[in-house]
């Protein structure tokens, strides 16, 4: 199975997609939007936070998480 990312130009493409998906050719799946996702997961990082986190704090857990993920 591939995955790919359309952007739909002309709504006539839009019903022609609804019909292959109605023949089950292919399904169609809304997805959020990578940056909304990620504003909305630091707004909200920031709303439980009572201070922000200084540089050095930021510095130290990415050190920390790459270090898990690298293996050193």
């Amino acid at each position: 199975m591939e995955t790919l990312k359309i952007e739909i130009l002309n709504p006539k493409a839009k019903s022609l997609l609804k019909g292959l998906a109605d023949l089950k050719l292919i399904s169609i799946k809304k997805s959020k939007s990578p940056e909304n996702y990620y504003l909305k997961f630091l707004e909200r990082l920031r709303n439980d936070s009572a201070t922000p986190p200084s540089l050095d704090e930021i510095q130290k857990e990415v050190k920390a998480v790459r270090g898990k993920r690298y293996g050193k």
